[in-house]
């Protein structure tokens, strides 16, 4: 599913295509409308502000709402030089908790979405 969108941000902004596959999955299950009860929207459920920060006109639309998505997963692998549990962390928790931490934050979620990432991405990355 969305595979054209998928392709033209990973190669735009430099990301993998099983990552955001791992995390479209974890996220929304490819749900565009999905809307999550902390205000998270569509594919990548991006919360307003992260939104707003990358240029999101329309976070329900799957192209706006991937594009933004990469966007954040460009900056989140650079910041933290490509660690997919890193990532994953911070595109769950938050940069600021990550950092707080030192690395993932002890938070039963954030420890739940980060090995489902790393599963995901697993089963992305061998094209299962």
């Amino acid at each position: 599913a969305y595979a054209a969108e998928i392709s033209t941000a990973a190669r735009t902004y430099g990301v993998d295509e099983w990552l955001v596959r791992a995390i479209i999955h974890a996220e929304s299950d490819f749900n565009p409308n999905a809307l999550s009860y902390k205000g998270a929207r569509g594919l990548m459920q991006l919360m307003p502000a992260t939104a707003a920060r990358f240029g999101v006109q329309n976070a329900f639309a799957a192209g706006d709402n991937i594009s933004g998505g990469v966007q954040y997963l460009s900056f989140l692998s650079r910041r933290y030089n490509g660690d997919v549990k890193l990532i994953a962390a911070a595109y769950n928790a938050g940069e600021a908790n990550v950092d707080r931490y030192g690395g993932v934050p002890p938070f039963a979620e954030t420890l739940r979405y980060v090995d489902r990432v790393g599963t995901l991405a697993q089963r992305y990355r061998a094209g299962k």
